[in-house]
């Protein structure tokens, strides 16, 4: 199986921190600061705000890159409490939005669309949308040339569900003249890391994923990086959204937006930002997503259904 032999490579040869991010898909992070797994309604606490992240990173990475938001949060925002929380994939992700459960959502642009029908409300774009593409990772030594050469190829993605990391690598390869159902082993791996992993460890011909997972990687793991390269990317999209459950008070939602556009006036928003692989928090709203709208639509036209049986 892919997961066992990613998680016997990592305990030899990655570092602890991708070890125990990995292991920890199975199990919750302890302590009392940092993301956390909340599989059932939690209790509701007063003036408790939780962000719930849609599925990046691991959770010990996840902390690393947006604990740093939450501080921040926390003081511009004295009379509120906020709290990182992680998740275990996309689906648990998604099961979440459905539920109302967290407060804040940080959702990729077609959990936005979900999100919507369940009552959040964009109030900011997180990063350009320039930098919201897919892009296909191979060996240094692979023979791929053409996305036609990938017939008959297996290719990894995080989830069904990931919009820079399937859904527009598909349908570019849809584009290109692959049919998708028919002439690729496509496996949905679970998370962007591992997505990567699978084509270092010759599991499949070739990796989707999208480009601040793969800055991740290359940073945190130059000598795996070094032995691969990206071979294609996608036309951008829009980026990932920042939603609130329209039951936050309106003074709330005022003064979260607002903290998240100061970030690039100060040298400490800018850390803050660059943690995150995020330029800047654009002010957005529900009809800013109308095109991602519009590409599902011709996506599940063109290509399949989304959500996948």
């Amino acid at each position: 199986m892919l997961a066992e032999r990613v998680a016997v490579w990592l305990r030899l040869c990655l570092t602890a921190c991708l070890c125990l991010g990995l292991l920890a898909c199975d199990t919750p992070v302890s302590g009392d600061s940092g993301p956390r797994y909340l599989d059932a309604p939690p209790v509701r606490k007063k003036n408790l705000y939780r962000l719930a992240v849609h599925p990046l990173h691991n959770p010990q990475k996840l902390s690393e890159s947006y604990q740093p938001l939450i501080d921040y949060l926390n003081r511009r925002l004295p009379e509120a409490r906020f709290e990182l929380e992680a998740s275990r994939n996309y689906q648990a992700y998604e099961e979440k939005i459905r539920a109302r459960t967290p407060e804040i959502l940080l959702p990729n642009p077609w959990q936005s669309l979900q999100a919507m029908d369940s009552g959040y409300g964009v109030i900011a774009m997180a990063g350009d949308a320039e930098d919201f593409y897919g892009i296909f990772i191979v060996r240094k030594d692979s023979e791929l040339k053409h996305p036609r050469d990938l017939r008959g190829k297996a290719i990894a993605y995080p989830s069904p569900t990931a919009l820079a990391a399937a859904m527009l690598p598909q349908f570019y390869l849809h584009r290109q003249g692959v049919d998708i159902a028919t002439e690729l082993d496509n496996r949905y791996v679970g998370s962007q890391e591992s997505s990567i992993m699978s084509v270092f460890l010759n599991e499949t011909a070739i990796a989707a994923t999208w480009p601040p997972p793969w800055r991740a990687f290359q940073k945190d793991h130059p000598q795996e990086a070094a032995q691969l390269r990206v071979i294609w990317q996608t036309p951008p999209l829009l980026n990932n959204s920042l939603m609130l459950r329209d039951d936050v008070p309106v003074e709330i939602r005022r003064k979260l937006q607002t903290a998240l556009l100061d970030l690039t006036d100060s040298r400490e928003g800018m850390d803050i930002l660059a943690a995150m692989q995020t330029a800047r928090f654009h002010r957005a709203d529900n009809a800013f997503y109308e095109p991602v709208r519009d590409f599902i639509r011709r996506f599940e036209r063109e290509v399949r259904p989304v959500a996948q049986p």
